[in-house]
């Protein structure tokens, strides 16, 4: 299964990390791997490598290439991700409030647009499938319960779910220097990209197991959620009234929270991840906890 795995990933990798990789080395002075840096032409090639990297990741991780080729796009992205500057990069070009609240009103719905990426990658997964049927595997989860309106209750409910958890968790792991403010309480400087890594994956991975143990939903929920905690991040702690005083009191290296100092591509690449990790590891906790079936 390992093995299987790292499959998956290292296509990504390939195909995305590194060959797609010029698509966005253009990214500016501050080297900010933005959507905005990406030609239209761009972000065409991006989705048709994704759907490859997804349809290649289905058939190298066989049999079980439903559940992990989707690792294929959020691994490639990941590379992206860590090479990508920071956030902090960014401000320090923006120095102005106005500048600054257009730079985050820009950033607020960037998410969107990666995770139709990885969107782009489960639709290669998908016509993997289709295109080479798949035996029945004893340890894989059934479908959640089919009943139309509890499932989208559910899933409602894991959607707004994985963004609280989200949003509440890498607020308290994604620390750096923390700094009293007689305003805001305190003011955090940029995580290191290790820290970011760490708290998204934790966090989402953490929201995953949640949603799973408790509404029987999949991974899908939380890696959406993804999208939207930097946006939900935006909307809280980059109000027009907190960066005029961060502007005027404190280095473009400290942020209100430290939700505002990851950036979308970093926010769903990572957090996809660690949702396709916290579903299986409630799905072992579960079979754990069950104990092997009683001989007859």
């Amino acid at each position: 299964m390992r093995s299987r795995i790292a499959a998956a990933a290292a296509v990504g990798v390939i195909l995305i990390g590194i060959l797609a990789w010029p698509l966005v080395a253009q990214s500016g002075p501050s080297g900010v791997v933005c959507a905005g840096n990406i030609s239209f032409r761009g972000a065409a090639i991006l989705v048709v490598v994704a759907f490859l990297a997804g349809y290649i990741g289905y058939f190298v991780s066989w049999p079980y290439g439903r559940e992990i080729g989707i690792l294929a796009v959020p691994s490639g992205l990941a590379v992206w991700a860590v090479r990508s500057g920071s956030m902090a990069a960014l401000l320090q070009l923006n120095p102005t409030v106005a500048q600054r609240q257009a730079l985050f009103a820009t950033l607020k719905w960037e998410a969107i647009f990666w995770l139709l990426i990885v969107a782009a990658g489960f639709a290669g997964v998908l016509a993997g499938q289709k295109t080479h049927s798949k035996p029945e595997l004893a340890g894989i989860p059934g479908r959640p319960d089919s009943k139309p309106s509890r499932y989208l209750v559910n899933s409602v409910i894991a959607l707004a779910g994985s963004v609280l958890i989200a949003q509440f968790c890498i607020g308290i792991l994604a620390q750096d220097v923390r700094i009293f403010d007689n305003r805001l309480g305190a003011v955090v400087g940029q995580p290191v990209i290790g820290q970011i890594i760490f708290a998204i994956l934790v966090s989402f991975g953490l929201a995953a197991f949640v949603v799973k143990e408790f509404l029987n939903v999949s991974y899908i929920w939380p890696a959406i959620a993804s999208s939207l905690v930097t946006a939900f991040g935006i909307a809280i702690y980059a109000r027009q009234n907190l960066l005029k005083h961060l502007v005027e009191n404190w280095p473009a290296v400290f942020f209100s929270n430290a939700v505002i100092s990851i950036l979308p591509v970093q926010m769903v690449a990572f957090g996809a991840l660690g949702s396709v990790w916290g579903y299986w590891v409630a799905v072992r906790y579960n079979f754990w906890r069950k104990g092997p079936p009683e001989a007859d």
